[in-house]
């Protein structure tokens, strides 16, 4: 069954989708996404290659048209009347070799309505406070691909829109890249702006969402909090003890497995504390004793299924590899 949208929350919806769907060819790409993203949120779209990540992002933007549902971006159903509004930073990566930086922000800003020198002045601004102020007289073909990717991100910002998109902004980044990206996120966060990111990287999703959209097969088979996606799991507990037998075993729920000295299950609706009390009561010998709560992974898993699970690696094993 669905989960409700983050229904505790009492911000304006950014974003809002109902009943999305689009087909090419024949086939069904996304079928019935529901959306709701609040204000300065940062929310995420997670779910493997090919699952309609893209298809979602480029119907809420208005480059394509759904074939059925309604979407909502600031409550406009046109997303084009608002366009100012928002930066969107697609999958597929492209600027022009023989820009200089300034001069590449610049334009992205005018594609958005910024005078070019306010945009050139701004790109500069913005080069300089992201470390790349050495760059800024350089073409385009001189950079790194980070360097290049994180340009093409300063010009989706450059206009200071109030929502921004990015598809897949992870990709290709190495570790240090994708540290300053994660860091940028929660400072547009922080200042107000709505950001909503697809990605198949699970812990950027745990990382940095309040909220997540899981997709597969072009379904949104969950929709809500991270917390509430993880709490549909209980908390596993691990127990090491110096006995190894004795009635405190009585104690333990039904469905413990034992590993050794190390005894697991999930955490007892009653809580730890009656059966901390037969343990002890007991001499158990308490050696060790953590609780574990379920990760996004594992919350993915049950959601999703081990299948999509299994692609989402796949994935990211197929990026690292390349």
């Amino acid at each position: 069954m669905k989960q409700p949208e983050m229904d505790s929350d009492t911000r304006p919806l950014a974003i809002e989708a109902h009943g999305l769907v689009k087909r090419f060819d024949g086939t069904t790409a996304v079928d019935g996404v529901d959306l709701a993203v609040p204000e300065g949120a940062i929310y995420g779209i997670l779910g493997p290659n090919g699952a309609g990540k893209t298809t979602t992002l480029r119907m809420i933007l208005g480059i394509i048209d759904p074939d059925e549902g309604v979407r909502k971006i600031f409550g406009h159903e046109r997303p084009h009347d608002i366009a100012k509004m928002i930066g969107y930073l697609p999958e597929e990566r492209g600027l022009y070799p023989s820009m200089k930086c300034d001069d590449a922000i610049a334009f992205m800003g005018a594609l958005r309505g910024l005078p070019k020198a306010e945009g050139k002045k701004r790109g500069r601004e913005l080069l300089e406070a992201h470390g790349l102020g050495h760059a800024i007289e350089k073409q385009i073909r001189q950079l790194s691909k980070g360097m290049a990717q994180t340009v093409q991100l300063l010009g989706t910002l450059v206009h200071q829109p109030k929502l921004v998109i990015l598809d897949e902004p992870f990709s290709g980044l190495d570790a240090i890249n994708q540290g300053k990206l994660e860091t940028m996120i929660r400072d547009l966060a922080a200042g107000g702006t709505t950001v909503i990111f697809s990605t198949h990287v699970i812990h950027h999703a745990e990382r940095l969402c309040e909220g997540v959209a899981i997709i597969a097969g072009g379904k949104v088979p969950y929709a809500g909090s991270v917390e509430a996606a993880r709490d549909r799991i209980p908390a596993q507990v691990r127990l090491e003890t110096r006995e190894r037998e004795g009635q405190w075993l009585g104690a333990l729920p039904a469905d413990h497995r034992r590993e050794g000295d190390f005894f697991y299950f999930p955490l007892p609706e009653t809580g730890i504390e009656p059966m901390l009390r037969a343990l002890i009561e007991g001499n158990a010998g308490i050696q060790s004793l953590s609780i574990e709560r379920a990760g996004l992974h594992d919350a993915f898993v049950d959601i999703a299924g081990a299948a999509a699970a299994r692609a989402l690696e796949e994935d990211n094993a197929a990026e690292i590899g390349a």
